[in-house]
């Protein structure tokens, strides 16, 4: 199920052919720009009606609305399972731990007297928060866009995620409780390209922002790099990756629970131990069978991607 390469021994490579040793995915996105241009041109140019009818044409359902209304984000959070709105609230208070602590402060350094340096850090005004929704339903990635931007200060905050067809044209109900969870009442339900575009350009029920963050597939990451420059990005992420470094204490229950969230998000994904106990390799691929086999989308997407 998941191949192994041993790197023991005298002969290591060095550099560039050591890295090499470990397949990557191919991830172009110079060759997706192309397919993202003219939609974003449509964005640009008709607004709210281009992002609705490319999400008609890409995700399969056609809204009549952009714009989540309120009432479905209140349903979604009162109808969310209580574990998992443990689970999200546990979840948001570690990240306001750690995002609270990164906030920084103005600091003012006398270069000669009378001449001094001040550092000052400002909140962005407005951000746009795009949450993936395609093969899977990742609430985390609410929790990972919203709360850096509210410990920052950021008053306004925006949140896209791709209609489901099976949900009536809206985003997933999970993703809409955690909004709501976090007191963010402006979300839209656009994916892909035409959603980083509603961002950028405006349209008549979204304002522009000043960032966009959030992770996507190889069409989001192309809009992010043809209107970077209009918008700040936080980066252009490729297929999600996990590095495990462990060694002989490591629980392989867990390690493998660790490789197969990662594996579960893409075919291209890449799930990776690195560890120096051959023990531990041989148990954790004994953990990964029952587990994989207990999980959703097996052949799809953790397979192929455990293989490498």
């Amino acid at each position: 199920m998941i191949s192994r390469i041993d790197l023991r021994g005298d002969a290591l490579p060095e550099g560039a052919a050591l890295r090499d040793l470990l397949p990557r995915a191919e991830f172009d996105v110079e060759a997706a720009l192309e397919t993202v241009r003219p939609i974003c041109q449509d964005v640009r140019h008709r607004g709210s009606a281009a992002v609705i009818d490319w999400g008609e044409k890409l995700d399969g359902v056609r809204i009549e609305s952009v714009r989540v209304p309120g009432d479905a984000l209140s349903r979604a959070l009162q109808e969310l399972d209580r574990a998992v709105r443990a689970a999200l609230e546990e979840s948001i208070r570690r990240a306001r731990l750690v995002h609270r602590e990164q906030r920084r402060t103005t600091h003012t350094t006398q270069v000669v007297p009378g001449g001094t340096v001040t550092e000052k850090w400002v909140p962005v005004e407005r951000v746009g928060l795009y949450v993936p929704g395609g093969r899977s339903v990742y609430p985390s990635s609410v929790v990972m866009n919203v709360v850096p931007a509210q410990e920052a200060g950021v008053e306004g905050i925006a949140v896209a995620s791709p209609p489901q067809k099976d949900f009536g044209g809206l985003p997933h109900p999970t993703i809409l409780a955690a909004c709501a969870l976090l007191g963010v009442d402006e979300v839209y339900a656009a994916g892909g390209a035409q959603a980083v575009a509603m961002f950028a350009y405006g349209t008549e029920d979204c304002l522009p922002v000043n960032l966009v963050t959030g992770p996507g597939n190889i069409y989001v990451a192309a809009a992010k790099r043809l209107l970077k420059g209009r918008i700040g990005i936080d980066a252009e992420a490729g297929p999600t990756e996990i590095a495990i470094l462990a060694d002989a204490t490591a629980d392989p229950a867990h390690v493998a629970a660790d490789l197969i969230s990662q594996a579960e998000h893409d075919p291209m994904a890449a799930a990776v131990l690195v560890t120096d106990s051959e023990e531990l390799a041989t148990a954790t691929e004994a953990e990964l069978a029952p587990q994989v086999a207990a999980s959703k989308h097996i052949k799809e997407r953790i397979e192929p991607a455990l293989a490498g």
